[in-house]
């Protein structure tokens, strides 16, 4: 069965998904959802009430929600790499990173932009910097609990990779990082040069003057 891939490629969770189809090397469609366009929208919702991108469909069956659409992946259309290990006690510490970027790094920062795309008298300065504290404490922690080897979980890349990589490249520019995150700013760095982020950076490139912290993204981000 055809997957197809329903996505924007400026969203941060459609990133996700996308850089385990790249690391997969798994053959998919994709679909960008216009879920400003109503009918676009009412067409999209009809595949899952919420609505919400990314949306994996293999032929009839379809997968919400981006740890377990990489987890189908593995499961269903392995391909080159694993990115979920067969140990049980690994797949926790992969499970645990995963949850640790997209609860306390991509939610954060989700809440801030969220904000940002409200007229500027009506957005929340208490839960903008409720937002970027969260990011602060959210750095001290990977930074503290990172070990020596290149992935978050394990010297393997892994889902967890997978959620670091928008989680942390959104993130930054709303909060950088600072010089006590020398263990999280390496790990940034090992991330951008993995081919699998690359490619969903370049693709997303040419949506960046949507984003509303444009001016907050490095000059190497646009070239």
């Amino acid at each position: 069965m055809a997957l197809t891939l329903h996505h924007h490629p400026l969203s941060s969770h459609c990133w996700k998904v996308l850089i385990a189809l790249y690391e997969h090397g798994t053959a998919f469609t994709a679909s960008m959802v216009n879920l400003g366009d109503p009918a676009e929208r009412a067409a999209y919702a009809a595949l899952w009430p919420t609505a919400k991108i990314p949306l994996l469909a293999d032929g009839e069956r379809v997968v919400p929600e981006t740890s377990l659409q990489i987890e189908y992946l593995d499961r269903r259309h392995p391909g080159a790499v694993r990115l979920l290990p067969d140990d049980f006690d690994a797949q926790l510490q992969v499970r645990l990173w995963d949850r640790l970027f997209d609860c306390y790094v991509m939610d954060p920062m989700q809440r801030y932009i969220a904000q940002m795309l409200r007229p500027e008298a009506q957005r929340d300065a208490l839960a903008m910097k409720a937002s970027v504290d969260a990011l602060g404490q959210a750095y001290d922690l990977i930074e503290s609990r990172m070990g020596d080897h290149a992935w978050a979980a394990s010297s393997e890349f892994s889902m967890a990779d997978c959620a670091a990589a928008p989680a942390l490249f959104y993130a930054a520019t709303i909060r950088p990082f600072s010089p006590g995150h020398a263990r999280l700013s390496a790990y940034f760095e090992r991330l951008l040069a993995r081919p699998s982020v690359a490619r969903a950076l370049v693709e997303a490139r040419p949506f960046f003057k949507y984003y509303p912290l444009q001016h907050a993204l490095p000059a190497r981000f646009l070239a």
